[in-house]
């Protein structure tokens, strides 16, 4: 059942965020919270540092960044600003169902082309084609990349963990069209999840997927439990797959799966790209445990 969702607008006093320790220095997130409602969201705790509830409530209690295009283009205008890259969307989907109607994505990227910046977006969503013409200016003038994420191709999977979120196969001819039109497009395999995606069969699938639907890269990340993350998912796996859950328990002691699982798993997948010929070229990927997610 897809909870009725309550929308917030709100006025921000600032869009660019600093980011450290990534291939990235700066991200944008133009919503807070996020409609898909996945239930391994790393980003659930961005509720809980403002005491709402990001086990329940993530999917449901949406904030809209109304003003963010016109703070951002005044940012962009400073002169100190060298036209580093931005990432759009590590901390909630930009094309989550209400961009549709508020168009602040869009707004973002007219604003990052105009003043020629790099960007790289993370989405799960194929509603990123609506804005095929500014990316393909974009890319022209400056550097575009675009990460769809992708946890599986199986399409009884992929409803369970991202329950509202457009099917693999959608999300597969979103890349191809997007590569088609000479924008950078490729697939982040995640997160992987242990005994319901991780199969050597299950991976490769994704990966023969990225291949056959033109995606220049794939990347992966093991699925981690941090702060309220962690309650959201063994909620799904007690209700879903009870069987797991002592499984997880002895893998998630911590926030991370043991060095030797991710390592195996690593080695699967690079096996899979060397057969599909999907070589490593570097790209923009949501980070696995930031070290501060932007709040404003």
């Amino acid at each position: 059942m897809i909870p009725e969702r309550q929308i917030t607008e709100i006025a921000v006093k600032s869009v660019l965020n600093r980011v450290k320790g990534m291939p990235f220095k700066w991200s944008i997130n133009p919503y807070r919270g996020c409609s898909h409602g996945c239930v391994f969201c790393f980003a659930r705790r961005t509720h809980w540092f403002l005491d709402e509830d990001g086990v329940d409530e993530w999917s449901s209690k949406i904030f809209v960044k109304i003003n963010a295009p016109e703070v951002l283009r005044a940012e962009l205008r400073r002169p100190g600003w060298k036209r580093e890259e931005v990432a759009l969307g590590t901390a909630t989907d930009p094309y989550q169902t209400i961009e549709r109607k508020y168009r602040v994505t869009r707004r973002i990227l007219e604003a990052l082309r105009d003043y020629r910046t790099p960007v790289g977006i993370i989405t799960r969503s194929p509603l990123i084609l609506r804005d095929i013409d500014v990316l393909a200016e974009l890319a022209r003038l400056a550097r575009v990349t675009v990460c769809v994420s992708i946890a599986t191709t199986d399409p009884r999977i992929a409803r369970e963990v991202e329950p509202t979120v457009a099917l693999p196969a959608q999300r597969l001819r979103a890349v191809e069209r997007l590569s088609a039109a000479g924008i950078r497009a490729g697939i982040i395999l995640a997160p992987i999840l242990p005994g319901l995606t991780d199969d050597a069969t299950s991976l490769d699938a994704v990966v023969r997927a990225a291949r056959d639907h033109g995606a220049q890269f794939v990347h992966h990340n093991v699925l981690h439990l941090g702060d309220v993350t962690r309650d959201a998912y063994f909620q799904f796996l007690t209700a879903r797959h009870p069987a797991l859950v002592p499984r997880y328990l002895r893998m998630y002691a911590g926030k991370y799966a043991p060095d030797a699982y991710r390592a195996e798993v690593g080695e699967i997948i690079e096996a899979s790209k060397r057969q599909h010929d999907i070589r490593a070229r570097r790209h923009l990927v949501p980070p696995p445990e930031p070290a501060q997610l932007p709040l404003l």
